[in-house]
């Protein structure tokens, strides 16, 4: 029996961790083993998502299996982006550029600055009174 090709890819964003396997099918997208849709409820989010796909012209022809833990609902989007672009990658290699080119082979570097001792939150300094 023949195993279907499966490629991975592991995307992050933020504290989110994305683990994601394309294999060929009808384009299903599952979440946490739930329908994307169901588990990104905003449109937008949606559309983050897709963007690699659509990048690929492979929207109807991949589908995506997601494990994703961490973080808040933008950050898990932007790792599954992230992940489904490195999978994209293994899937094949002339798909570099067009996904360098629009950013999404990056790991955005952006994190939450930690607080500091003595502030109450990272920059906020507790209230001075004069007098």
């Amino acid at each position: 029996m023949a195993e279907t090709p499966k490629f991975y890819g592991t995307g992050r964003r933020k504290t989110s961790v994305a683990r994601v396997w394309l294999r060929p099918g009808p384009g299903a997208i599952t979440v946490n083993r739930r329908p994307f849709e169901d588990y990104f409820s905003r449109e937008t989010l949606r559309m983050i998502i897709c963007q690699p796909l659509q990048l690929a012209n492979m929207l109807g022809q991949l589908d995506v299996l997601v494990n994703v833990a961490g973080g808040g609902p933008a950050g898990q989007a932007g790792a599954v982006r992230h992940g489904i672009a490195r999978a994209l990658l293994a899937l094949d290699d002339k798909l570099r550029l067009p996904l360098k080119k629009a950013g999404l082979l990056t790991r955005d570097p952006r994190m939450r600055e930690r607080k500091k001792y003595g502030q109450p939150g990272a920059r906020q300094k507790f209230q001075y009174s004069k007098r």
